[in-house]
């Protein structure tokens, strides 16, 4: 009995000490302390990797915002974003047409040099430029509405592995306009040597929305830190489609607010035009009498600083 405990002692022993005998524990440590300082490299290494691809990310941000603000319009910028074709001579002559045109017609109907002279720099550099910005305004709507279409294309084609030039070209060939001649200006861009971000940025000057630009950021990160252009592009889209609903809606709560400011700043007007008609001679007074005629402009002024606040008051930016 005490002979079997002693040998069951020893076999114990033995299990217990085989590995310091053969030396698995000093293996063990060694690879345990060879590992730690790898695993330990690499995940430092991980997250230096991270830090430089945010800043890289933020320098990117900057670098594109920085050269937006930078640039100013100008008169050939202005024209394409109207979508003319015109070149500087074309504009200068326009306007000088329409200044002329327009104190022609004050002289004849007024008989006062002054008037023609007001009216003709009313028409030389005021109304051209109204035309630019209205039909500006008109068409980036336009660009707008169809931009998020031209994301899902990009998107696709990513998908189904084709390069984003080749889905630029797509877009510039089937696209409706003004998609299209903006995204074939981007492709003839590239034709001639220049980088895909550099392109889309140009396209973002001469159509100055925030869709654009939000465009032309993705696309420069894209091509200077990498990533995945598909996700990027798709979160782009539907942010853009749920600005295009809050702007519906938007435009559909304020509409009464608009309706309103509308009649109460043609009521004057029209209650003024409807006492003309009824009674010549009792409102002839405001503007054949100095009194009446400073009345008049003082009316103006504040009704000018009502309609103002009004627009301020019922104008949301999305």
């Amino acid at each position: 009995m005490a002979y079997g405990l002693g040998i069951a002692a020893v076999g114990c022993a033995l299990f217990v000490a085989s590995p310091y005998l053969t030396g698995d524990i000093k293996a063990e440590k060694r690879r345990a302390a060879v590992a730690t300082p790898r695993a330990k490299r690499i995940g430092a290494e991980r997250v230096v990797d991270a830090a430089s691809r945010r800043k890289q990310v933020a320098d990117s941000l900057k670098e594109v915002e920085s050269r937006g603000k930078a640039r100013k319009a100008s008169l050939e910028i202005r024209i394409q974003r109207a979508g003319l074709e015109w070149s500087r001579k074309t504009y200068v002559t326009v306007s000088a047409t329409l200044g002329v045109l327009l104190g022609l017609v004050l002289l004849a109907v007024q008989d006062s040099w002054a008037v023609a002279a007001a009216a003709a720099l009313v028409g030389g550099f005021g109304l051209p430029s109204w035309i630019l910005g209205y039909l500006k305004k008109r068409r980036l709507a336009k660009f707008s509405a169809e931009f998020p279409n031209a994301i899902d294309v990009v998107i696709r084609g990513v998908k189904a592995g084709l390069p984003l030039g080749d889905c630029l070209r797509v877009i510039a060939g089937e696209s409706p306009e003004p998609l299209r001649s903006e995204f074939r200006r981007v492709v003839e861009s590239q034709a001639m040597g220049l980088g895909i971000g550099e392109a889309v940025e140009r396209m973002a000057e001469r159509v100055p929305i925030t869709e654009t630009n939000f465009f032309a950021i993705v696309i420069a990160i894209q091509a200077k830190a990498g990533g995945n252009l598909t996700e990027a592009l798709g979160n782009l889209s539907r942010v853009v489609r749920d600005r295009k609903k809050m702007k519906a809606k938007v435009k559909a709560i304020s509409s009464e607010a608009k309706a309103s400011a509308g009649i109460i700043g043609s009521l004057p007007f029209i209650v003024g035009t409807l006492v003309w008609l009824m009674s010549p001679d009792y409102i002839a007074l405001l503007w054949t009498t100095s009194t009446g005629r400073m009345m008049l402009a003082a009316g103006l002024f504040w009704m000018s600083i009502g309609v103002f606040v009004m627009k301020n008051m019922i104008n949301f930016e999305i």
